[in-house]
């Protein structure tokens, strides 16, 4: 999918493209291209005069080669943008050109924060007036993002939490408990991860000079936003260390209970094995040789040496 949009009355326009004839007449100020086969970025970089990256191949780059400028004065990008779903989350790769004050955006789908930023651009005048413009919001359209992903886990947290403390958890439920709780945490590294890549871009163009005075104090902002959702995060590490050491422990205990049945039963029937193997050597001097009640009599003891262990354990406790 390729969307050119330019600036109409202060607003984006979103112009489909379909063939490089499309582009003949316009004068856009983005260009995004979702799965872009090989034609179509070839005939979109010759028009521009510009080479376009392959979205399979965009996390194949060393991390200390995702942002440099051409000697022509182009700006390349490669950042991680959150994709948050129900069922899974993950980072999705974007490469950025700043091409004069054309920006070009690549990435293999589609994301929810580049709608939001067409919503945006398409109904409020002024939002954007230019691709440097396009870039710093939608970086700080994606801190938004990760925020109200943050936000998600603490809701996912906080009912987990009373499901934890709030009564015992059989092995069933912390089960179900533990894999909450590792996808809690599996998101609340991503997003982390995302915001730490979105400080280095912003960064990038903040100490490269490549914004406007305006611009620069928007991308301080958003650095600001996201030294903010950092102590949130860090928060959340240990709220999530809490929950998974309180569901082991519950775990534990109910091993714990399982072991005392048997250390209970083997202490209790201690004493009757006892009987039984001295009444079993059947030596002439024993009763049941000579007295008619002579095992039934061992068969009594036998049950009363083990009820009484019981008794005693159920007075001090150690059956509950």
């Amino acid at each position: 999918m390729l969307n050119a949009f330019e600036l109409h009355n202060g607003r984006l326009r979103q112009i489909p493209v379909e063939s490089r004839d499309d582009l003949a007449n316009l004068r856009p100020i983005w260009v995004d291209l979702v799965a872009p086969t090989e034609t179509t970025r070839a005939w979109v970089g010759a028009h521009f005069g510009l080479d376009l990256p392959d979205p399979d191949h965009l996390t194949d780059l060393e991390a200390s080669a995702r942002f440099y400028v051409e000697d022509d004065g182009e700006v390349h990008l490669r950042s991680n943008f959150l994709l948050d779903l129900e069922h899974e989350s993950r980072n999705v790769a974007v490469a950025f050109i700043l091409h004069g004050d054309v920006l070009f955006s690549v990435r293999k789908e589609e994301l929810p924060v580049f709608r939001l930023q067409r919503l945006r651009a398409r109904t409020q005048p002024g939002y954007v007036t230019g691709g440097k413009d396009v870039l710093l919001h939608l970086y700080a359209a994606d801190v938004e993002y990760s925020a109200d992903a943050l936000e998600d886990v603490y809701g996912e947290l906080e009912a987990v939490g009373k499901h934890v403390l709030g009564k015992s958890v059989s092995d069933e439920d912390a089960a179900q408990i533990l894999i909450e709780i590792a996808g809690a945490e599996d998101l609340n590294g991503r997003i982390r991860g995302n915001v730490l890549d979105t400080r280095r871009a912003v960064s990038f163009l903040t100490r490269g000079k490549f914004l406007g005075a305006e611009q620069t104090e928007d991308a301080r902002q958003i650095l600001r936003d996201i030294e903010s959702l950092d102590g949130h995060t860090t928060f959340l590490f240990g709220k999530i260390n809490f929950l998974m050491d309180a569901t082991v422990g519950f775990i534990n205990i109910n091993q714990n209970k399982i072991i005392k049945i048997f250390s209970v039963a083997s202490v209790a029937l201690l004493p009757p094995t006892l009987i039984a193997s001295i009444y079993g050597m059947n030596f002439k001097l024993f009763p049941e040789l000579e007295w008619d009640y002579g095992y039934p009599f061992a068969l009594g003891l036998m049950v009363v040496s083990v009820a009484l262990p019981f008794w005693f354990f159920r007075k001090k406790g150690w059956l509950g």
